[in-house]
Protein backbone atom coordinates (compact mmCIF):
# COMPACT_ATOMS: atom_id res chain seq x y z
CA UNK A 1 0.00 0.00 0.00
CA UNK A 2 1.10 3.67 -0.54
CA UNK A 3 1.66 6.26 1.90
CA UNK A 4 1.89 9.97 1.62
CA UNK A 5 5.77 10.13 1.11
CA UNK A 6 6.08 14.18 1.29
CA UNK A 7 5.68 16.29 4.37
CA UNK A 8 5.53 19.34 2.16
CA UNK A 9 2.29 17.90 0.41
CA UNK A 10 0.70 17.14 3.62
CA UNK A 11 1.13 20.60 5.05
CA UNK A 12 -0.01 22.00 1.53
CA UNK A 13 -3.29 19.66 2.28
CA UNK A 14 -3.56 20.98 5.72
CA UNK A 15 -2.91 24.62 4.59
CA UNK A 16 -5.87 24.20 2.09
CA UNK A 17 -8.15 22.81 4.91
CA UNK A 18 -7.62 25.11 7.40
CA UNK A 19 -8.04 27.72 4.43
CA UNK A 20 -11.29 26.46 3.73
CA UNK A 21 -12.50 26.19 7.51
CA UNK A 22 -12.19 29.78 8.02
CA UNK A 23 -15.30 31.15 9.67
CA UNK A 24 -16.74 28.06 10.63
CA UNK A 25 -13.93 26.26 12.58
CA UNK A 26 -10.77 23.76 12.52
CA UNK A 27 -8.14 25.71 15.07
CA UNK A 28 -4.93 23.16 15.51
CA UNK A 29 -4.62 22.39 19.42
CA UNK A 30 -1.47 22.12 20.36
CA UNK A 31 -2.62 18.87 22.85
CA UNK A 32 -5.86 17.38 23.13
CA UNK A 33 -4.99 15.75 26.59
CA UNK A 34 -2.79 12.64 26.96
CA UNK A 35 -3.75 9.12 25.41
CA UNK A 36 -4.06 7.26 28.50
CA UNK A 37 -6.45 9.76 29.94
CA UNK A 38 -8.27 10.00 26.82
CA UNK A 39 -8.23 6.00 26.53
CA UNK A 40 -9.73 6.12 30.50
CA UNK A 41 -12.44 8.49 29.91
CA UNK A 42 -13.53 6.11 26.62
CA UNK A 43 -13.19 3.48 28.45
CA UNK A 44 -16.08 4.68 30.76
CA UNK A 45 -18.01 6.20 28.20
CA UNK A 46 -18.18 3.00 27.19
CA UNK A 47 -18.97 1.29 30.50
CA UNK A 48 -21.90 3.80 30.94
CA UNK A 49 -23.60 2.56 26.98
CA UNK A 50 -23.08 -0.84 28.37
CA UNK A 51 -24.98 -0.55 31.79
CA UNK A 52 -27.25 1.84 29.62
CA UNK A 53 -26.59 4.88 31.75
CA UNK A 54 -25.73 7.44 28.62
CA UNK A 55 -24.84 10.78 30.40
CA UNK A 56 -24.95 12.17 26.36
CA UNK A 57 -22.26 14.76 27.17
CA UNK A 58 -20.79 17.71 25.56
CA UNK A 59 -24.55 18.79 23.40
CA UNK A 60 -25.88 21.26 25.21
CA UNK A 61 -26.39 24.54 23.02
CA UNK A 62 -23.11 26.03 24.61
CA UNK A 63 -21.02 23.06 23.27
CA UNK A 64 -21.89 23.86 19.93
CA UNK A 65 -20.92 27.38 19.84
CA UNK A 66 -17.71 26.56 21.66
CA UNK A 67 -17.06 23.75 19.24
CA UNK A 68 -18.10 26.54 16.28
CA UNK A 69 -14.80 28.57 17.15
CA UNK A 70 -12.60 25.38 16.20
CA UNK A 71 -12.05 21.31 17.25
CA UNK A 72 -9.87 19.66 19.76
CA UNK A 73 -10.64 15.88 19.25
CA UNK A 74 -8.45 14.34 21.73
CA UNK A 75 -9.07 10.85 19.95
CA UNK A 76 -9.48 9.53 16.59
CA UNK A 77 -11.53 6.49 15.86
CA UNK A 78 -10.96 4.43 12.74
CA UNK A 79 -14.07 1.76 12.25
CA UNK A 80 -16.05 -0.23 10.06
CA UNK A 81 -18.82 1.75 8.22
CA UNK A 82 -21.74 -0.84 10.04
CA UNK A 83 -24.29 0.99 11.15
CA UNK A 84 -24.57 -1.23 14.43
CA UNK A 85 -21.16 0.59 15.54
CA UNK A 86 -21.67 4.27 15.78
CA UNK A 87 -18.65 5.73 18.00
CA UNK A 88 -20.37 8.54 19.25
CA UNK A 89 -22.51 6.30 21.21
CA UNK A 90 -20.39 3.26 21.97
CA UNK A 91 -18.06 5.64 23.88
CA UNK A 92 -20.72 8.23 24.82
CA UNK A 93 -19.20 10.59 23.73
CA UNK A 94 -20.53 14.55 22.33
CA UNK A 95 -19.74 17.19 19.54
CA UNK A 96 -15.98 17.64 19.18
CA UNK A 97 -14.90 14.99 21.40
CA UNK A 98 -14.18 12.19 18.86
CA UNK A 99 -12.39 12.79 14.99
CA UNK A 100 -13.84 9.66 13.44
CA UNK A 101 -13.28 7.73 9.94
CA UNK A 102 -15.64 4.99 8.56
CA UNK A 103 -14.76 2.71 6.06
CA UNK A 104 -16.20 -1.05 5.88
CA UNK A 105 -13.86 -3.28 6.91
CA UNK A 106 -11.69 -0.48 8.87
CA UNK A 107 -9.45 -0.58 6.33
CA UNK A 108 -6.61 2.06 5.54
CA UNK A 109 -5.76 3.82 2.20
CA UNK A 110 -3.55 6.73 1.74
CA UNK A 111 -6.86 9.02 2.17
CA UNK A 112 -7.97 7.40 5.45
CA UNK A 113 -3.93 7.89 6.68
CA UNK A 114 -4.25 11.19 5.58
CA UNK A 115 -7.53 11.78 7.49
CA UNK A 116 -5.70 10.46 10.97
CA UNK A 117 -2.56 12.56 9.99
CA UNK A 118 -4.67 15.18 9.86
CA UNK A 119 -6.49 15.08 13.22
CA UNK A 120 -2.65 14.31 14.67
CA UNK A 121 -0.62 16.81 13.64
CA UNK A 122 -2.99 19.58 13.17
CA UNK A 123 -6.08 18.90 15.69
CA UNK A 124 -3.39 17.46 17.89
CA UNK A 125 -5.49 14.00 18.77
CA UNK A 126 -2.57 11.58 20.75
CA UNK A 127 -4.65 9.04 20.92
CA UNK A 128 -5.93 6.77 17.98
CA UNK A 129 -8.35 3.78 18.48
CA UNK A 130 -9.10 0.84 15.20
CA UNK A 131 -11.94 -0.49 16.36
CA UNK A 132 -13.15 -3.78 14.49
CA UNK A 133 -16.64 -5.34 15.37
CA UNK A 134 -17.92 -8.92 15.89
CA UNK A 135 -19.54 -10.56 12.58
CA UNK A 136 -18.09 -8.05 10.28
CA UNK A 137 -19.73 -8.33 6.54
CA UNK A 138 -16.16 -6.88 5.03
CA UNK A 139 -14.24 -9.21 7.06
CA UNK A 140 -16.83 -12.37 6.49
CA UNK A 141 -16.63 -11.33 2.21
CA UNK A 142 -12.93 -11.45 2.14
CA UNK A 143 -12.91 -15.02 3.60
CA UNK A 144 -15.71 -16.15 1.41
CA UNK A 145 -14.67 -14.60 -1.72
CA UNK A 146 -10.79 -15.73 -1.16
CA UNK A 147 -11.78 -18.84 -0.17
CA UNK A 148 -13.49 -19.57 -3.73
CA UNK A 149 -10.68 -17.23 -5.69
CA UNK A 150 -13.33 -14.99 -6.77
CA UNK A 151 -14.00 -11.42 -7.50
CA UNK A 152 -15.96 -9.04 -5.45
CA UNK A 153 -17.97 -6.30 -7.63
CA UNK A 154 -16.90 -2.83 -8.83
CA UNK A 155 -14.96 -1.29 -6.24
CA UNK A 156 -16.02 -3.80 -3.23
CA UNK A 157 -12.82 -5.52 -4.75
CA UNK A 158 -10.59 -2.94 -2.94
CA UNK A 159 -11.99 -3.14 0.21
CA UNK A 160 -11.28 -7.34 0.10
CA UNK A 161 -7.96 -7.00 -1.36
CA UNK A 162 -6.99 -4.71 1.99
CA UNK A 163 -7.93 -7.48 3.90
CA UNK A 164 -6.43 -10.14 2.74
CA UNK A 165 -3.31 -10.24 4.09
CA UNK A 166 -5.64 -10.85 7.98
CA UNK A 167 -7.57 -13.60 5.57
CA UNK A 168 -4.16 -15.24 4.91
CA UNK A 169 -2.74 -15.00 7.95
CA UNK A 170 -5.77 -16.70 9.51
CA UNK A 171 -6.79 -19.36 7.54
CA UNK A 172 -8.59 -22.19 9.40
CA UNK A 173 -9.36 -20.11 11.94
CA UNK A 174 -12.98 -18.56 12.61
CA UNK A 175 -14.35 -15.17 11.80
CA UNK A 176 -13.18 -13.36 14.98
CA UNK A 177 -9.63 -14.48 14.23
CA UNK A 178 -9.38 -12.49 10.79
CA UNK A 179 -11.31 -9.26 12.13
CA UNK A 180 -8.70 -9.30 15.27
CA UNK A 181 -5.72 -10.02 12.87
CA UNK A 182 -7.51 -7.07 10.37
CA UNK A 183 -7.30 -4.60 13.21
CA UNK A 184 -4.12 -5.58 14.41
CA UNK A 185 -2.74 -4.77 10.63
CA UNK A 186 -4.01 -1.66 10.74
CA UNK A 187 -2.52 -0.36 14.03
CA UNK A 188 0.76 -1.89 12.93
CA UNK A 189 0.46 0.12 9.77
CA UNK A 190 -0.33 2.94 11.48
CA UNK A 191 2.43 2.80 14.29
CA UNK A 192 4.82 2.61 11.49
CA UNK A 193 3.66 5.25 8.92
CA UNK A 194 5.86 7.63 7.45
CA UNK A 195 6.31 10.39 7.98
CA UNK A 196 3.83 11.67 10.36
CA UNK A 197 2.95 9.25 12.90
CA UNK A 198 5.35 6.73 13.34
CA UNK A 199 7.80 9.42 15.06
CA UNK A 200 4.71 10.49 17.46
CA UNK A 201 4.77 6.78 18.10
CA UNK A 202 8.17 6.70 19.03
CA UNK A 203 8.43 9.46 21.35
CA UNK A 204 5.10 8.52 23.25
CA UNK A 205 2.95 11.65 22.06
CA UNK A 206 0.78 9.70 20.34
CA UNK A 207 -0.82 6.04 21.06
CA UNK A 208 -2.27 3.47 18.86
CA UNK A 209 -4.45 0.82 19.82
CA UNK A 210 -6.59 -1.84 18.65
CA UNK A 211 -10.24 -2.94 19.66
CA UNK A 212 -13.35 -4.89 19.27
CA UNK A 213 -16.78 -4.04 19.66
CA UNK A 214 -19.23 -6.60 20.77
CA UNK A 215 -22.77 -6.22 18.84
CA UNK A 216 -24.98 -7.74 21.26
CA UNK A 217 -23.61 -6.31 24.63
CA UNK A 218 -22.09 -2.86 23.50
CA UNK A 219 -18.93 -3.53 25.09
CA UNK A 220 -15.38 -2.35 23.27
CA UNK A 221 -12.69 -5.06 24.35
CA UNK A 222 -9.43 -3.25 24.09
CA UNK A 223 -6.67 -5.89 22.43
CA UNK A 224 -3.95 -5.96 25.14
CA UNK A 225 -1.70 -6.98 22.39
CA UNK A 226 -2.25 -4.25 20.08
CA UNK A 227 -1.82 -2.12 22.65
CA UNK A 228 2.01 -1.83 22.82
CA UNK A 229 4.23 0.25 25.65
CA UNK A 230 3.49 3.61 23.85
Amino acid sequence: MKTLSSPRSFFLLAGLMLSLSLGGGCLAAPDAGAPGETLTRLKAGNARFVAGRLEHPNLASERRSEMAQGQRPSAVILTCADSRVPPELVFDQGLGDLFVVRVAGNVLNDQIIGSIEYAVTVLGSRLVVVLGHERCGAVAAARDTFAAAGQAPGHIQSILESIRPAVEATRGQPLAATSLANVRQAVDMLRASKPLLQARVADGSLQVVGANYELESGAVVFDEAARGAK
